[in-house]
């Protein structure tokens, strides 16, 4: 792994689920970059899913980290939904929030903004408690695997969602190839591939806890991502960054990829 790159064993160690949700994903009335940011997100997903027609039975989605965010419109379009993530500690945060533990993070002010952009045709908690049906499993998940579920035995999916993950995963361009050609085999041919991440963007910090990002830019991203075998269908990107003291990333971007008939 490259020298410098946050390793595997530090996530396990180091990242903290709750203060990155509270840093991240407060939603307060704050105009904060990172508000801004999940906005744009929601706005986006919402669009994706409810809009656009990404649908169909399966979804997984890969690296959910402790976050729901990016599931709430895709719940609209998708009878059963695979939660994943390598962090041990990410997948008993997801759990307390599914099994509504005491203690869990209350997401209802990002529901109640995702219910208002789909029309309040539901009331938050019916939403909160549609999403908690359509998840059926939380796997733990390593991209840099051939077998990115390992023993897990899955129906190919519909659709591949990966938000605010590869970048973290990956500490080099030949890595990050690699781990799309790895997800590919999870999906169906004819499906999608829903990529959400940060563009040029090296480090990002939750607390004093500073982690490795791989700085990608468009036209890196869609040379793998055509290679893995995916058409490009939408590649979006936003201008809006973080606060400079969490992250020096440069926009960020939404990409739509459909997996070719032919294999990557």
């Amino acid at each position: 792994m490259e020298s410098g790159f946050t390793s595997k064993d530090t996530y396990l160690s180091h990242f903290n689920p709750r203060d990155y949700l509270e840093k991240y994903y407060s939603f307060g009335s704050t105009q904060s970059a990172e508000n801004q940011i999940l906005r744009l997100l929601l706005k986006k997903l919402f669009n994706i899913f409810c809009v656009a027609g990404v649908k169909g039975d399966l979804l997984i989605d890969i690296g959910s980290g402790p976050t729901i965010y990016q599931l709430l419109s895709a719940c609209e379009s998708f009878k059963t939904i695979i939660a994943t993530d390598y962090t041990d500690q990410n997948l008993q945060e997801l759990e307390k929030w599914l099994k509504k533990e005491p203690g869990a993070f209350d997401w209802s002010p990002v529901v109640t903004y995702v219910c208002e952009l789909e029309g309040n045709r539901v009331k938050g908690q019916e939403k909160e408690e549609k999403l908690r049906r359509a998840v059926k499993q939380v796997l733990k998940c390593d991209v840099t695997q051939s077998r990115p579920l390992g023993a897990a035995s899955l129906p190919l999916a519909d659709c591949l969602l990966s938000t605010l993950c590869l970048d973290a995963a990956c500490p080099d361009l030949p890595t990050y190839r690699t781990a799309l050609r790895n997800l590919s085999s999870l999906l169906k041919p004819g499906g999608r591939l829903v990529l959400v991440d940060a563009l040029k963007s090296s480090y990002y910090m939750i607390g004093e806890q500073r982690f490795s990002s791989l700085s990608l830019d468009r036209e890196a991203v869609e040379a793998a991502v055509r290679e893995a075998g995916y058409a490009i269908e939408q590649f979006d990107v936003i201008s809006q960054s973080y606060s400079s003291t969490v992250a020096n990333n440069e926009g960020l971007f939404f990409l739509v990829g459909q997996k070719l008939s032919r294999s990557a």
